[in-house]
């Protein structure tokens, strides 16, 4: 008998609760335990957020319920829209005091388009500014907006407090569990479809990797059944074949994997057997079969290079430093990184990604695996359309004090930013605007200390449109090491007071390295070894006491923001540094003379 199947994917926006309520449903259900998260991943527990999908299961009531937890940042869509290919519906889970965001947009447009019919989660109802009422409304309008049909229009909602493990199907009823929101999914989600007597068929959305069985494809199975052993044929959108045979097969229960055997229609398996199998392929029994159609991704924003390191510290820190060890990797990287591009066919690796994040997370794991490399500075993608060149725009939405929101605008003019919308409450400013990704790179940072950590600032890709043109950021100069050795505190005491220092004292630094920045916005040559010059003469300021600002360090995403096009960031397993690309006094004299006087930030 065939077992009854759900198949459901939790969308939302960052930070609005998705991995909390996933947990929470595992351990209702008997399948997860305290302290265990669907977030395993170590930059996924340091930063908060959700990077990669990930599947789990959980038994309720006879019903097999597969659910897929997935980012909820812009820079990670990527996994988003591939996983929304393999269920039948989608939680959509909305903070009940910040509503819908970009990305809730993102997402729901993406399932809207599918033709799925989305289940509402207004979450977080216990936060003390929260609105469910006045979030259904905007949830409501934003389905309007979309274009959804009158079937989706008709959405369930359910209020909860994943943090606390309860759900309410209206705000005043009993907060017990989350009973009320496992009922829903079994009434509304339909079964999964498929049958057991039919050819297997099965489409891979994600992939794995295992260090015995090498790469597994993470597939959803629409007919038939998959068994150990037996031979099937792999076959693309454009009709290309070959064979395989399966030698092992998966499936979950909670978050562990279990060796079944077997997997029948409508369930999400894990099929290891083929070392080349790619995302969006399909899996059939027969070759004469028809594939499933091919999974969508949307385009990359921003580009940058991979080089070899070739600084004077080159080597002395990474494990794995050689063009080709670097080439390996991103080739592995792109197995299961589908957001991801890179352009081979020079000594320079010219990565495609979908922002800064995206490629921080990819530099940060390299790091971590003892990669050492250099990246250049990010530039975003231009297209031309009938002879007009284009750039990518993206939705802007910032929530601030209403005391910053002057400063924040006036940045915003600046950076060719179009203000959509405004609104206050409870003394929180919420702005609108389209703004072109060139205008965003490098604002977070600035963003953060303009409004003191107090604000809150998304954006999601939108469209391509027409060039801005020049945009005016604020001017800034390289204050650059002009000589080896060590920095000494006396020389950054000295030099702080010029601009922001990047480095400690007792720094390695070298020749080209740049150790902080200039508020006048000229490019200096300094000497941060230089030392005390010590006498037997007493001088009036010989007992002064040295008091150095804190150093403002540099991390892999700070950096991105920072650099300037005639710099590198040189990224080891122990370090991150910024640089010059012509080390040499001289050689960055001569490039002062040919490239713009202002590092723009």
């Amino acid at each position: 008998m065939q077992q009854e199947i759900r198949n459901i994917a939790i969308i939302a926006h960052v930070d609005h609760g998705k991995t909390t309520l996933t947990d929470a449903l595992m351990q209702q259900c008997g399948v997860g335990v305290e302290g265990q998260t669907m977030d395993s991943n170590p930059m996924e527990k340091e930063r908060g957020i959700t990077i990669t999908a990930k599947n789990t299961s959980v038994p309720y009531k006879g019903v097999k319920i597969n659910i897929l937890d997935t980012p909820g940042h812009a820079d990670f869509g990527s996994e988003v829209e591939r996983v929304l290919r393999a269920i039948d519906c989608v939680l959509l889970v909305v903070d009940a005091q910040e509503g819908p965001m970009p990305q809730t947009r993102f997402v729901l447009k993406k399932s809207l388009e599918l033709g799925l019919k989305p289940i509402v989660v207004i979450n977080k109802i216990d936060k003390p500014a929260s609105d469910a009422k006045k979030v259904h409304d905007e949830v409501f309008e934003l389905f309007m907006e979309l274009g959804a049909n009158d079937e989706q229009l008709d959405f369930t909602t359910v209020y909860a407090i994943g943090r606390q493990g309860v759900a309410m199907k209206e705000l005043n009823d009993e907060r017990k569990d989350l009973t009320p929101l496992l009922d829903i999914i079994l009434e509304k989600v339909p079964k999964a479809t498929g049958d057991i007597n039919n050819p297997f068929k099965a489409q891979v959305f994600n992939l794995a990797y295992d260090n015995f069985l090498g790469r597994i494809a993470v597939a959803r199975i629409y007919d038939g059944v998959a068994k150990v052993g037996e031979e099937i044929t792999v076959k693309k959108a454009t009709g290309e074949t070959r064979k395989g045979k399966i030698t092992k097969i998966y499936t979950f229960n909670g978050i562990a994997r279990v060796d079944s055997g077997t997997a029948e229609a409508g369930d999400i398996a894990m099929i290891a057997g083929f070392p080349d199998i790619f995302i969006g392929e399909t899996f059939l029994k027969n070759a004469d079969q028809e594939p499933m159609a091919a999974i969508h991704i949307d385009e990359p924003t921003i580009a940058l290079n991979f080089l070899v390191n070739d600084s004077p510290f080159a080597g002395k820190e990474g494990k794995f430093v050689t063009g080709r060890q670097i080439r390996d990797r991103l080739e592995k990287e792109l197995e299961i990184n589908v957001g991801l591009r890179v352009d081979f066919d020079t000594d320079k690796y010219l990565v495609y990604g979908r922002g800064e994040l995206h490629i921080g997370v990819l530099l940060e794991t390299m790091r971590r695996e003892g990669y050492e490399l250099q990246v250049s500075q990010p530039q975003v993608i231009f297209h031309e359309v009938n002879g007009v060149k284009e750039e990518p725009y993206e939705e802007l939405v910032i929530d601030v004090p209403v005391e910053s929101s002057g400063v924040v605008m006036e940045k915003l003019g600046r950076r060719k930013a179009m203000i959509t919308d405004m609104s206050e409450k409870n003394g929180i400013n919420r702005i609108k605007a389209e703004i072109p990704t060139r205008g965003l790179l490098g604002y977070r940072g600035e963003f953060v200390i303009d409004t003191k950590g107090l604000g809150i600032l998304s954006a999601r890709y939108l469209k391509f449109g027409p060039h801005a043109g020049e945009i005016t950021r604020r001017p800034v100069g390289s204050m650059t090491s002009m000589a080896d050795g060590k920095s000494l505190a006396f020389s950054l005491w000295n030099l702080q007071d010029r601009g922001v220092i990047y480095i400690l004292p007792t720094t390695e630094v070298y020749e080209g390295m740049v150790i902080g920045n200039t508020s006048k916005g000229e490019e200096m040559m300094v000497n941060p070894t230089k030392g005390k010059q010590l006498s037997n003469m007493r001088s009036s300021g010989a007992d002064e006491a040295i008091v150095l600002v804190p150093a403002w360090e540099i991390s892999i995403e700070r950096g991105l923001e920072i650099m300037n096009a005639d710099e590198y960031l040189e990224v080891t397993p122990k370090s991150v540094r910024l640089r010059k690309q012509l080390l040499t006094e001289s050689a960055v004299s001569y490039t002062h003379l040919t490239l713009p006087t202002n590092r723009e930030v």
